[in-house]
């Protein structure tokens, strides 16, 4: 999936990627987002699925990370790698196709593919998750309720480019609040946790993922095929990780074998959660600041963390928002008995996870007997009508405000 034909004239900086792809595939580290994409997609299909993509310019990707469909720049001649992974592959085993901007009729279109080839990874993904609001007919009435009113399963995969990186309030939001809104899941209620998770998504109306990793993304696409039942699946998809310098992954984080760096931490699994990255043990007491958080507000986190030598705060992502991953999150309300529990997010307290995330919460840390819901501490921006603000500058402000609060020396006094 790295190679191209010999006779075969690529756009210079086209060109540039794929040399780089070969250089990640043979080092087995800095794998990026593109790749770990190609990755999932090139497995599935060498074991005989088919998989198809379609939306808004998603054969080079809105954000020119993809680029499955490469274009000869003297003949016009269009090549796809993904066609050509084994000797005489069938053609139609991998399918991308630009689409129009009627975000109802294709999404429309993908629903009803998924349901009539359960075996076919097919995807929709929106040019910005905020265009996705074109489609919400599709959401309310046939994605979100369909299995309840009509018993028909689908794998459908939407993804939808969420995050906020100062592009206004039409290019930021993927109305994250809306898909966990109309989860069926009960906040009061911990399921069953039986090791393989199945009863709690099969009972579950859908998945609701924001990963950030490219390795986890790999693992979530592949667990839509290799599981016997099909549930649809909402993926927050990044825009600026997918350049991100610490956004990456080593080979051996898409399987199991030895030999790379850290092949043993994540095996061939989805990670619902991903714990801190500092090593710590099963039981830390010194840590007085528990911050939980999802998207790519984590490597800002992260970062800030790193500047003011704050060895006494642990930072989780929450990878899989909707089911709620009660088990993971106990694990980690027992790892830091004495923390401040801290929930931050970039988007306006009445959008985002938040008002999904707080009572789930507060039902985990109730059988701890960690406190009450005034005990769980917001941190992101005050609520708001619009997404976004569309000055770039006041963007940059309440970014950095929000990302130093969670770190604050001081204790979190919200919300009072």
């Amino acid at each position: 999936m790295t190679t191209l034909p010999e006779n075969f004239k690529p756009h210079r900086a086209v060109k540039k990627i794929f040399d780089l792809r070969r250089q990640m595939i043979e080092t087995g580290e800095g794998i990026d987002w593109a790749v770990g994409e190609a990755l999932a997609f090139a497995t599935l299909i060498i074991e005989g699925n088919h998989v198809r993509l379609s939306g808004q310019d998603v054969e080079r990707g809105t954000f020119s990370h993809r680029h499955s469909v490469i274009h000869d720049q003297e003949t016009g001649e269009q090549y796809c790698p993904l066609d050509h992974l084994v000797m005489n592959q069938d053609a139609e085993l991998f399918t991308v196709s630009n689409s129009s901007l009627s975000e109802f009729a294709v999404l429309g279109f993908e629903l009803g593919y998924s349901m009539e080839n359960p075996n076919s990874l097919v995807l929709w993904e929106a040019q910005f998750g905020d265009f996705s609001n074109g489609a919400q007919v599709i959401f309310d009435q046939f994605l979100s309720s369909g299995e309840s009113k009509w018993l028909r399963q689908t794998g459908l995969v939407v993804c939808l480019p969420h995050g906020y990186d100062g592009q206004g309030p039409e290019h930021s939001s993927a109305r994250l609040e809306r898909f966990l809104q109309m989860s069926d899941d009960n906040p009061y209620v911990i399921p069953e946790m039986d090791p393989t998770l199945r009863k709690q998504i099969q009972q579950c109306n859908w998945q609701v993922v924001n990963v950030t990793t490219p390795a986890n993304y790999f693992h979530v696409l592949r667990r839509q095929i290799h599981r016997d039942f099909r549930k649809p699946l909402i993926v927050m998809s990044p825009k600026n990780l997918l350049r991100h310098k610490d956004c990456k992954s080593n080979l051996s984080e898409f399987d199991d074998l030895a030999g790379h760096p850290g092949f043993d931490k994540q095996g061939t699994r989805f990670k619902r959660l991903i714990k801190d990255q500092n090593n710590h043990k099963d039981l830390e007491e010194g840590i007085n600041r528990l911050v939980l958080c999802s998207g790519k507000v984590y490597y800002e986190l992260d970062e800030e963390r790193r500047k003011s030598e704050r060895t006494d705060v642990a930072i989780c992502r929450v990878e899989q928002l909707c089911p709620f991953p009660y088990d993971l999150i106990q694990r980690e309300l027992k790892r830091y008995p004495n923390a401040e529990i801290v929930w931050c997010q970039e988007e306006p307290m009445n959008m985002g996870a938040y008002s999904y995330i707080n009572p789930r919460l507060l039902t985990a840390m109730k059988v701890l007997g960690r406190g009450g819901i005034e005990d769980i501490k917001y941190v992101g921006r005050a609520p708001s009508a619009a997404t976004a603000t569309g000055f770039y500058s006041v963007h940059v402000q309440e970014q950095t405000e929000l990302v130093q609060k969670a770190l604050q020396r001081d204790p979190l006094n919200y919300p009072f």
